[in-house]
């Protein structure tokens, strides 16, 4: 669980700023189930060029809430959360100092979109977050206003998210976790889960990915771990501490997705067939391959459905290989290709992974296929 924050100050001093602005946007790493947005009177005096920059002055503050007043409502939203932000040691020393001047010790893990970026999108010009959400083509309104750049920040923890195959943002969120026997541990872990097409890793006590599969009912696949009787899955229930899971809105996504991270992240245990293959048999009879759409040479894009409303996933072929995939909501990302290359999560496609992905463009229906011309 994550809290996506952002703050704006009263500039001045070392550890003598105030906040003026606070926005939280509580994130499950699916999507927003709380949020928080609030000016705050800072008791102090704004510094002119950060009411250049903000836009925010005194006046607009002579009514709203002193901080102790939204102190409750912080702790609680934050709880047993990551914070989230963009140079986030700044952020997290501004709250931790507002909450000192009460006399309360406020701590939680954090990470920082700066590094992330810097690290899974290490190719962009700037890591700054106004240049490099504009270079992903993520739209930002109320730039340097608290809810406009969380909003901001949020959208690119997803597209982080989505990049790292590696798997190394929840390891890091799950080794500051307690690894107690929990009661009714592996109900609770179905419990959370989504009954919706995706990926799911489960992890041992020393957060290590212990078997991977993808599935169009996560929640159902996960149970059907726990419930078996095989001697695999009797070994998966006893070391199983936690499971955790991407959604992908198609199969074919899933399996993509699926393949690079085992790829990169072997899981300790081989994965079942039915966990990483596509079902492409059609009542029973098997599929002939000259029954299927060639990609042979194509640069092709692949649209259909993403994990949530008004999003799409894109999955970009160029000379008949995989190179990435990715999701987008805007037109403009998809029309623009270097928009949409920065968006996209690379990948090394496969004389395999290329077959796939004909015969589930034969057999299954997509949104739509794009043709790209040849000079992108």
């Amino acid at each position: 669980m994550y809290s996506i924050l952002d703050i704006e100050t009263t500039g001045g001093k070392y550890n003598e700023e105030g906040i003026t602005e606070i926005a939280i946007h509580k994130f499950d790493g699916h999507k927003v189930i709380d949020q928080f947005i609030s000016l705050v009177n800072p008791e102090r005096e704004i510094q002119p060029f950060v009411v250049n920059l903000t836009g925010i002055n005194s006046k607009m503050l002579q009514t709203a809430p002193k901080f102790h007043e939204v102190a409750k409502r912080i702790v609680e939203i934050t709880q047993d959360t990551t914070i989230v932000a963009h140079n986030a040691q700044f952020d997290y020393r501004i709250l931790r100092t507002e909450f000192r001047r009460l006399g309360y010790n406020f701590e939680r893990k954090t990470l920082c979109t700066v590094d992330l970026a810097k690290k899974l999108i290490p190719e962009a010009e700037s890591h700054s977050l106004g240049k490099l959400v504009r270079s992903l083509g993520i739209p930002v309104s109320d730039r340097h206003r608290a809810n406009g750049d969380a909003l901001a920040t949020l959208k690119l923890f997803k597209i982080l998210l989505t990049k790292d195959v590696n798997k190394e943002i929840i390891s890091e969120v799950i080794r500051e976790e307690t690894h107690g026997e929990l009661t009714h541990r592996q109900l609770k872990i179905v419990d959370q889960m989504p009954s919706e097409t995706g990926v799911y890793y489960m992890y041992n006590k020393d957060r290590k990915i212990i078997y991977s599969g993808k599935s169009t009912n996560i929640k159902k696949r996960v149970n059907e771990h726990f419930t078996s009787d095989t001697s695999l899955c009797r070994t998966i229930q006893k070391e199983t501490r936690k499971v955790t899971f991407e959604l992908t809105g198609n199969e074919l996504v899933a399996y993509l997705k699926l393949t690079e991270v085992i790829k990169r992240n072997p899981p300790k245990y081989p994965l079942r067939g039915e966990d990483i293959r596509i079902n492409l048999n059609l009542n029973g009879q098997e599929i002939d391959d000259t029954d299927a759409y060639s990609i042979a040479g194509k640069d092709l894009m692949v649209v259909d459905k993403g994990r949530e409303t008004g999003e799409r996933s894109a999955i970009l072929i160029k000379n008949g290989h995989l190179k990435g995939i990715g999701f987008y909501e805007l037109n403009h990302q998809i029309n623009n290709i270097h928009i949409l290359e920065s968006i996209l999560t690379p990948m090394q496609g496969s004389k395999d992974i290329s077959k796939q992905i004909s015969f589930y463009l034969t057999h299954r229906q997509v949104l739509n296929i794009i043709e790209l011309n040849s000079n992108n």
